[in-house]
């Protein structure tokens, strides 16, 4: 970044800039350079926290969600999923948002209970991704598969109440569940099983957006909490 650009910039993001300069590498600073050059992506921190292991301790960070109108560039994602939580300590989980760019910031979350509608919504969302893998015979090359709702309502005007509530997929691959990484879509996971994920969870009543699950482990968990 030249001299005139740090000038233009505000005290707090000249410091974001020297944090990122102080954990990252010039390699690192290049790629990260490349991808944001690039791709048009947005980042929201939505108001949920969730279980990690960050060092030798357990942590209960924020979860930052990362979307764009363009297709996905997985590889990008996953690389950026690995960057953030050292970079952001208060985060310790990257999520992709299908259905396009948000831009609206989530201040607010859908009240959510263990009730009959919540949980048969998300009994309904986890068996047509459990068929849609099996179906696709990878129940076995995955280990395991945690549908997760979480109650954020993405795409509200102003003023509108959040009453929706979105679903996380989290394609997990382990040897021992100590450790673990998830799915590559493209790799490990066809695209086209996945998009056959999505499209049958958007078309649930109730559901705001779907989201995949970018972080491996450290330091995400394998579940959410």
């Amino acid at each position: 970044m030249s001299f005139f650009c740090l000038q233009s910039i505000s005290e707090e993001q000249r410091g974001l800039v020297g944090h990122i300069t102080a954990t990252t590498s010039a390699e690192e600073r290049t790629r990260l350079a490349s991808i944001t050059g690039q791709e048009a992506l947005s980042s929201l921190l939505l108001p949920v926290r969730t279980v990690g292991v960050q060092g030798d301790c357990r942590t209960y960070s924020f979860v930052a969600a990362l979307s764009s109108d363009q297709a996905p560039s997985w590889p990008s994602l996953m690389w950026l999923a690995k960057l953030i939580p050292r970079i952001c300590h208060s985060v310790n989980r990257i999520c992709h948002v299908f259905g396009g760019r948000t831009s609206q910031p989530i201040t607010s979350i859908t009240p959510t209970f263990l009730t009959v509608p919540c949980l048969n919504l998300l009994r309904e969302a986890d068996h047509l991704a459990q068929a849609t893998l099996l179906q696709a015979g990878l129940t076995r090359s995955i280990s395991q598969m945690p549908v997760v709702l979480i109650p954020v309502h993405f795409d509200r005007t102003e003023g509108q109440q959040s009453t929706q509530r979105s679903i996380v997929i989290r394609t997990f691959i382990t040897n021992d569940f100590m450790t673990g990484i998830p799915a590559t879509p493209g790799q490990q996971l066809p695209v086209d099983t996945l998009s056959n994920m999505v499209s049958a969870i958007s078309s649930l009543d109730g559901v705001s957006r779907v989201l995949f699950d970018l972080t491996s482990k450290p330091p995400g968990t394998t579940e959410w909490e």
